[in-house]
Parts: structure tokens; sequence; C-alpha cells
């Protein structure tokens, strides 16, 4: 574990740290590296989705499993590398398949209406722009004002903040293609002047307390706003907005089914999402793409049958 710290993002080695602790130790620390079978693993998998979670309520979802499996392929790859075993059992194993849901959305006019209800809202301006730019909660509570370029209408990705393990920490985006630059429409850019606007006062009026770390949406005090805080306070708005529930990270969920949609190429969607591929996107937004179909055959019967 202490090994692989620095290479891996601080929310990634805390997942790890959970996953080995909880889940792998209990069940694999008498079993000698050499002799762990596939069948073992299988047997491991099976336990956790029948009885895996600590509070005795039942087993783990099969995406839950899925990441138990991934940590033992990983930590067998290095010994495999190291030369403390010959080949990676976890290759022959077979953990179980999470199941391809459907994300969860709001129409265009849920949308509307949520944001006209937390117009006056002193955050209003970041659940804007997650609608609007697709951006994960994550890459929103990072945001800094030097990434943002009111002028150009445009912003960069380049940090993220993370609730680790009861800390707040500032880090990278995953995958090189998560650093990105976002263009920004027009409203949303109106809506960050009034929002600098306004965090301006709250700093004149804190005066020598206030913590400058350049944030765009921080608490009063300028502090950084805590991931699952700001998360309640969305969906208490969604609530009394009498919203259907869902996640604030399905705000970005949604601004992809809508670009889609409304037909934005599905390069242009995963471009500004941060998509490894192409095929990401239109895999994880296909109940969009049936839409885009129907509107592709009749443009193409407009041109050659009008």
């Amino acid at each position: 574990m202490e090994s692989i710290r620095a290479s891996v993002r601080p929310s990634t080695w805390a997942a790890y740290k959970v996953i080995v602790e909880s889940r792998i130790i209990p069940a694999l620390e008498m079993v000698p590296v050499q002799r762990l079978s596939a069948a073992q693993l299988n047997k491991l998998y099976a336990s956790l989705l029948a009885d895996g979670r600590h509070d005795g309520r039942g087993g783990l979802s099969p995406r839950s499993v899925q990441y138990t499996h991934v940590t033992i392929h990983k930590a067998l790859a290095d010994a495999v590398k190291g030369q403390l075993i010959p080949r990676n059992v976890a290759g022959q194993a077979t953990p179980p398949r999470p199941q391809t849901k459907e994300p969860t959305t709001w129409t265009a006019s849920d949308l509307r209406a949520f944001l006209a209800h937390v117009e006056e809202d002193r955050l209003n301006a970041a659940y804007l722009l997650a609608a609007a730019a697709g951006l994960r909660r994550g890459e929103v509570l990072g945001l800094r004002w030097r990434d943002v370029d009111m002028a150009g209408g445009r912003l960069a990705v380049v940090q993220t903040l993370l609730h680790v393990r009861n800390e707040l920490a500032f880090s990278t985006p995953k995958t090189a293609k998560g650093r990105r630059s976002v263009a920004l429409d027009t409203r949303t850019i109106e809506a960050l002047r009034a929002h600098r606007r306004a965090q301006v006062e709250e700093r004149l009026a804190l005066g020598p307390g206030y913590q400058d770390g350049d944030l765009v949406f921080a608490r009063e005090d300028g502090a950084p706003l805590w991931p699952d805080s700001f998360s309640r306070a969305f969906n208490r708005h969604a609530k009394a907005a009498a919203l259907p529930a869902i996640r604030f990270h399905d705000l970005r969920h949604t601004h992809a089914t809508l670009a889609l949609q409304a037909g934005v190429h599905p390069k242009v969607v995963s471009e500004r999402l941060g998509h490894a591929t192409v095929s990401i996107t239109l895999d994880t937004y296909s109940h969009a793409i049936p839409v885009m179909e129907e509107e592709a055959a009749e443009r193409v019967a407009a041109l050659v049958l009008a």
C-alpha cells in the first residue's frame, strides 16, 4: 500500500485502503500469495455479494465487488512485476458484472425550474455551471478564478477538490482527458461575474480573516466547501422545488443527455465531459441515441425524398 501511495490520487489510495483492510485481508490473510487460486477469489466474490456489508444488512453491490476484484488484480500484477509470483490468477477469476443503468436525468423543463428556484441562492452560479458545462462536483468546487477566462468564455479544468477520509484535499483530474478546456455560454459567464462581485463583498466584510484560496466557490470565509454538504444543499433545493430526486452528479448526466438530444456531436460532448474516448460517452448515454437516430433518418429523407 505505501509503495503505491505516491503514484495514485489520494481518493484512489483511500479506496484501496478500505477495500484491502475490510474485504481482502479478513478473507485471504492466511493464504500464501503463491497458493492463491482463481477459485478462492470467486468464493470471496460470492461471499461479498451475499454478506459483504459491515452493518450486517446483506451483500455488496456487483460494482463494489468489481472494485474489490480490480484492487486484487492490481496488487497481483505488481507482485508479478516484482517476481513474487509467476502469474496473475485474478485474470482467471470471474467477478460479477455490474449492471449498466441508464443515467438519471432531469428534463430541460425540470432543469429550468430548478435554476429558477435557486436563482437567489448564494451558490446559484455553481449549480448553473455544473448544468451548463457538465462538470463533476470536485471540478466545480476545485475551480479557481485563475482558471476562468471571462473574456474568452472558457474555463480550464486543472484542479479538483476531494473528500478523503474526513479531510479535504486538492488534486488533479484523474486522466489527461480530464484536464481540459470547456467553453461557457453567455448566461453562465454573467452568473459567474455576479458571483465574483458578491464574493469580493464577502471578502471585504470579513477582512483579514478571509481565507483567500482563489476558489470560485467557497464558504463565506473563503475556505473550501465540503463536497457532501454541497450535495445535501442541492438535494434540499431539488426537494423544495418539487422536482424528481437526482444526485448532484446527475446534473452532469443531464447536461450530456440534453446536448446529445439537441444534436451536439458526440465527440464534442465527450471532450466537454473529459471522457477518455467518445465510445464511453456513447455507451453511457445510449438512451439518447434513438432520438438522434430518428432525427438523422428524417434529415436524410428530407435531402433525398424532398
